[in-house]
């Protein structure tokens, strides 16, 4: 029993060696973990976390569960949902956005960008906004994308709600 382990992390070093499913400098999410490949042996693999922890997995584990290699392709699609009033002009929200993400050298023109009404919620009309960029352009995208998207509704009247409740206080008699 003592070895069960070891053998497991030994077979599991040895498919993800056959297989390559990832390689030194990709980044996965893992085991809860999400970082860069620092390294791979026979049975570990070692990962290095955005918020500089390294973390070593055995390989028995690696190859027993999902993972998700997000170095795998070369392009990455850009998620974005930003919330205007019911009252405000969906047309020129998405006309906004569009036009951010045209000015912006990062987004990608093919695939071309997607902007659609992607539910109607408690407090807002949300628009799904979708852009394609490199993978090394993703986060810096998106975080510019939600700053710019906010001073430019901000600057044409497009409000961004949030909820709110209403409390009805009654007096006991």
């Amino acid at each position: 029993l003592a070895l069960q382990g070891s053998l497991a992390n030994f077979a599991g070093g040895v498919l993800i060696l056959i297989f390559k499913p990832f390689k030194v400098g990709d980044v996965i999410d893992a085991q809860g973990f999400l970082g860069s490949v620092r390294e791979i042996t026979i049975l570990y693999t070692i990962v290095d976390t955005f918020d500089n922890r390294r973390i070593v997995i055995p390989n028995g584990q690696l190859s027993n569960a999902s993972l998700t290699n997000l170095s795998a392709y070369e392009t990455r699609r850009c998620d974005m949902t930003f919330g205007i009033g019911y009252g405000d002009d969906i047309d020129k929200a998405k006309a906004i956005c569009k036009r951010l993400i045209e000015e912006d050298e990062r987004a990608l023109k093919d695939p071309a960008p997607l902007i659609v009404v992607g539910a109607l919620g408690e407090s807002s009309v949300d628009l799904t906004v979708r852009a394609w960029t490199k993978g090394a352009d993703l986060w810096p995208f998106y975080w510019d994308m939600q700053e710019r998207v906010k001073k430019a509704f901000d600057a044409e009247g497009i409000s961004i709600p949030f909820p709110q409740r209403d409390v009805h206080m009654y007096k006991a008699d």
